[in-house]
């Protein structure tokens, strides 16, 4: 699929929500004010099944010390709406934060996403950094890379991946 075919796609969905010929995903933002980032939980209030997008776990740079207390409130709130979680999504590698993808896996289920050009970043930032052969730079950290215009349900409704 071609960039242009990709980007109208994602317009025409968000003209069918506009026009009520879609529903609308439910999205819970959560601050993070340390690093200054935004995870969401993204869910179909229909059905009940949901996504976490980008989630945080806390690192105190000056103490090297570690916590769950942002990634717990998200547990917390899926739990309370009921919600089945199926995709725990990466946008990106995070340089801004670390990621607390695993632990909410381990706690609420769904799989590990993101795009499949982080196996590019991963053979980059492994010579950068002089990663060994022990660090594997074909994504299998994750359950599923996907492409750019594939597409992924929430529920009942679709998710389009975009690579920006």
């Amino acid at each position: 699929m071609t960039d242009d075919n990709v980007i109208e796609q994602a317009v025409t969905q968000v003209r069918r929500v506009l026009a009520n010929e879609l529903r609308a995903p439910q999205v819970k933002a959560f601050f993070h004010e340390p690093t200054f980032t935004a995870s969401y939980v993204v869910s179909d209030p229909m059905t009940k099944r949901a996504a976490i997008v980008d989630s945080v776990w806390d690192f105190d740079q000056p103490s090297g010390r570690t916590s769950f207390e942002s990634a717990d409130e998200i547990i917390a709130y899926v739990q309370a709406q009921g919600f089945t979680v199926d995709w725990i999504l990466e946008t990106h590698a995070h340089a801004d934060h670390l990621s607390a993808a695993p632990y909410l896996q381990e706690k609420l289920g769904g799989k590990l996403v993101i795009g499949r050009e982080i196996v590019t970043v991963q053979r980059v930032f492994g010579k950068i950094f002089n990663e060994g052969t022990e660090f594997a730079r074909d994504g299998s950290q994750f359950d599923r890379l996907v492409a750019d215009g594939e597409q992924l349900m929430v529920g009942e409704i679709p998710l389009i991946a975009l690579h920006v």
